[in-house]
């Protein structure tokens, strides 16, 4: 039933289910983003706001320059404090003005007017300050000079971000998408509010109750039951999950919550007749296409922080150790016939499939690209080179190139095959807390590397220890503990002679 057709009521029977294009609904885009990739656009304020500020200290430093005829550091304190005053306090009000959001209706003139009066405030109070130290800051040969330059640099700039964030809403790298857990009436008013504003993607419904559910709801699709959810291809590029279940079914709200903990995605529920709960959270999903820059610990400053030094260490790395990838290529391609490198599909953020890289340890025929035979002690699928290679972990190195990428962290749980096995079940339902281990990047290295949880899992006991860890680290992430964690990987690797790797 398309989008133009009138829905059934929730209560109706199902009807015989349409295919093709008719199952997309009124929201669902072209081509689904990742989490990661809208994430990393949200966190993109923290990189405008970096430019803008280096921009402004270069301006600042030509302005003082070219008044006082001298260099920076001849200059008197009377004349270079009033400009560094203003600059600090234009700097400070760009942030609490919000010129870093780019609302979704935020006009382009609204949005330079803004930056604008950001600047005239601040050479207004480096006038004030000028006045005050004394006739050495005439305020009208430095402030004036310094606010023309840096209102138009920041004019073009702010344009510019603008345009971006602009491009990327139509991409729809910023539009949050969310899914409902429940064909009910609380699921209806969630679409219909989210068709008059179009401020977030409704990517479908699913019901626990599947028989008794309608095809669609308001237009958007019941594409299965909660299980199916679970293991469905666009659960990754799902923000918030709404569970719109009569709040007051507990014992069904707990089932549902429960099957649910498997996921790593956040889960909002409606909490009373008026769908508290569900608007509060979708709001702050509608409203927030960038991460602010004024709260307290903001995730998003720390990702962009974390992301910044990924790029910088990786990208010197690759640099650096490309004669060893030389070499170790080259003893790959000697020790036995095949590929030097081995791809296998794995875990990312969100649960998200991605390609890790390794050099190949194990002979071609032996190669196991799910993980469900676990390496063991004299394992007579790895190769000699591959031996040396597994014990110094230098076959990890491919892996630079997956953090340089941005599908990988320096520093995270170590990412894990897909249908990875422990004994004779999935490694993933042995522990109630492993969708945990996904709300962050995986890393190369990780809290749970150098405190020995390395390698294969052979028990369950060996799952709870590693996701204990990987929870530990992503509860405390900060840049302290990741550049503790690079420090101490290589001596924590080399030194432990009893994992098996």
């Amino acid at each position: 039933m398309s989008a133009r057709t009138p829905s059934p009521s929730p209560l109706e029977p199902r009807p015989p289910a349409p295919t093709g294009a008719d199952r997309r609904g009124p929201f669902r885009p072209a081509r689904l983003v990742s989490l990661r990739d809208r994430k990393s656009g949200r966190e993109a304020a923290h990189g405008f706001r970096l430019v803008d500020v280096v921009a402004v200290a270069i301006a600042s430093i030509l302005v003082l320059r070219a008044v006082g005829q001298q260099s920076v550091f001849e200059l008197s304190v009377g004349r270079a404090l009033p400009v560094v005053v203003a600059a600090l306090i234009a700097g400070r009000l760009l942030r609490s003005f919000g010129a870093y959001r780019f609302g979704r209706r935020e006009r382009l003139v609204v949005h330079l007017l803004t930056v604008l009066g950001a600047v005239a405030v601040g050479a207004a109070v480096g006038a004030v300050l000028a006045w005050l130290v004394g006739r050495d800051a005439a305020p009208s040969d430095v402030l004036v000079a310094w606010a023309l330059p840096v209102a138009g640099v920041l004019v073009v700039l702010h344009a510019g971000w603008w345009t971006i964030v602009r491009h990327w809403r139509r991409e729809g790298r910023l539009t949050p998408n969310i899914v409902i857990v429940g064909a009910t009436s609380h699921a209806e008013q969630i679409v219909r509010d989210a068709l008059a504003e179009r401020d977030v993607n409704v990517l479908g419904i699913f019901d626990d109750r599947l028989a008794r559910s309608p095809q669609d709801v308001a237009g958007v699709p019941v594409l299965g039951d909660v299980a199916a959810l679970v293991s469905h291809r666009m659960t990754p590029s799902v923000d918030l999950i709404v569970i719109a279940v009569d709040p007051t079914a507990r014992a069904r709200v707990k089932q549902v919550m429960d099957r649910l903990s498997v996921l790593p995605n956040d889960v909002a529920l409606v909490v009373d007749d008026d769908g508290a709960g569900r608007d509060e959270a979708i709001r702050r999903l509608a409203d927030a296409p960038l991460s602010p820059l004024d709260v307290v610990a903001d995730p998003g400053r720390r990702a962009f922080a974390k992301r910044v030094q990924d790029v910088v260490i990786s990208g010197v790395a690759l640099v650096l150790l490309a004669p060893v990838f030389a070499l170790i290529a080259v003893a790959v391609r000697l020790d036995s016939p095949g590929p030097v490198f081995f791809r296998q599909r794995r875990h990312g953020f969100n649960n998200e499939e991605i390609v890790v890289w390794k050099f190949r340890t194990m002979r071609v025929e032996a190669t196991d690209h799910r993980a469900v035979r676990q390496v063991t002690a004299d394992d007579d699928r790895v190769t000699r080179v591959g031996r040396i290679l597994r014990t110094t972990s230098l076959d990890e190195l491919p892996q630079l190139l997956n953090v340089f990428g941005g599908t990988m962290s320096l520093v995270g749980p170590r990412p894990h095959a897909i249908g990875m096995r422990t004994g004779e079940e999935e490694s993933s339902g042995l522990v109630g807390d492993y969708a945990r281990r996904h709300r962050i990047k995986p890393g190369m290295t990780g809290w749970a590397a150098i405190k020995g949880s390395r390698g294969p899992l052979h028990s369950a006991e060996d799952v709870r220890r590693r996701v204990s860890l990987d929870v530990h680290y992503i509860d405390h992430q900060s840049f302290w503990l990741d550049a503790w964690i690079m420090l101490m990987t290589v001596p924590s690797v080399l030194g432990d002679r009893e994992a098996i790797r």
